[in-house]
């Protein structure tokens, strides 16, 4: 999608908003609409209309949408379709803790609300068609609604419901490959590599700009840590069992959206925090790659298996040196130094949002997310 032309974007925002309403679904049929809060989840009343809102906040009310990344994020909109759409639905001013307080809209009106943005969005593509810069803005809006998407997969897992990862069936992962038994490792040499992503093309702020980084030669597993190395790590340590694992006498049993099964001991180990994985790293006498080096593995070694867990590295989220801020001021800046750099996707990524030089940033103790991690050494 970072190459994207009007019509590819006309048939991904389609498709990507059946997968939201397909999620929705899910929802209701649990009778979850109205979840109890804790600090990682959203009300999913809340989650669709924010999803409506952001579209059309950046599109159809975004009249300075011909200037691209050059708008100030602070330039005036015009007036949403809903006249309260700013009091409920802006994550900026709208605290985390008081989105469950809110009397928001109905379930039907929040729907009819999120199809009128996306009819406004698509009418409005077929004028903005042969604008580059403009067409920086649906982009942005699919992303978006990509992201959320993935974080209605962390919320059903965490509430234990039935779920569907619809938009999995519909495209094949093109970037994981079958995992071997045993995680292999390749040797890179000493060298500088570029870190960070050129102008062309659509990317996020904090991508920008390229810059040459010297790397030494180093050491790095070929896929992340599986279940058997994982779980052979807790027998010999005793550290705390991940979420959604279980013991089953000599074995483990693993939850997915509710429902527990035998692991897959190939499979790669997920819900790990930044901590899990150094801690593991100590026992193995390995460490964490460094972005840089994960960026390079990724993109120089050919059988690199990357795509069905997002992977800690051992950066901190930090911008790039010559750093601009995009219209959407609040996707990196209020996060830099506080949150820890993964790399990759994970298998509930949608394909919209799966990019090599995509980077993902979380807080160091968070285990609700699809993260794993491999290992690296000198």
């Amino acid at each position: 999608m970072r190459q994207a032309n009007a019509k590819e974007f006309t048939a991904a925002l389609q498709e990507l908003r059946a997968h939201t309403l397909s999620s929705f679904r899910w929802y209701e049929h649990a009778s979850h609409l109205h979840i109890p809060y804790k600090p990682e989840l959203n009300p999913p009343l809340w989650e669709l209309g924010h999803i409506a809102w952001f579209q059309e906040y950046w599109i159809a009310r975004n009249q300075y949408r011909p200037a691209g990344i050059a708008v100030h994020s602070e330039c005036p909109k015009k007036d949403s379709v809903l006249a309260s759409a700013d009091q409920w639905f802006d994550s900026a001013k709208v605290q985390h803790a008081t989105r469950w307080d809110q009397q928001l809209l109905s379930r039907d009106l929040c729907l009819n609300y999120a199809a009128q943005t996306l009819e406004q969005t698509l009418e409005l593509l077929q004028d903005d068609a042969k604008n580059g810069s403009t067409l920086y803005f649906y982009w942005l809006a699919l992303q978006h609604e990509a992201m959320h998407l993935e974080a209605s997969a962390y919320m059903a897992q965490a509430l234990e419901i039935p779920f569907e990862l619809v938009w999995i069936k519909s495209k094949s992962n093109e970037n994981s490959k079958q995992l071997t038994p045993q995680t292999s490792t390749i040797r890179l040499r000493k060298q500088f590599w570029t870190l960070g992503s050129s102008s062309t093309g659509f990317c996020f702020d904090n991508e920008l700009i390229s810059r040459p980084v010297a790397l030494n030669a180093f050491e790095i597993d070929l896929a992340p840590v599986c279940w058997a190395q994982y779980t052979s790590f807790i027998s010999a340590t005793g550290h705390r069992l991940p979420p959604y694992v279980r013991r089953a006498g000599s074995a483990f049993d693993i939850q997915t959206f509710g429902v527990w099964t035998p692991m897959n001991m190939q499979s790669p180990a997920v819900h790990l925090s930044w901590d899990d994985a150094q801690a593991y790293c100590r026992w193995a006498q390995r460490r964490l790659p460094t972005e840089a080096e994960w960026d390079c593995a990724a993109r120089t070694t050919s059988n690199f298996n990357w795509g069905e867990v997002w992977e800690w590295t051992e950066d901190t989220f930090e911008p790039f040196e010559g750093f601009v801020v995009h219209p959407y001021a609040e996707y990196s800046v209020p996060w830099f130094g506080t949150r820890k750099v993964l790399r990759g996707a994970a298998s509930v990524t949608h394909p919209v949002l799966r990019h090599v030089q995509y980077r993902n940033f979380f807080t160091p103790e968070r285990r609700d997310i699809y993260a794993g991690f491999r290992t690296c050494s000198i």
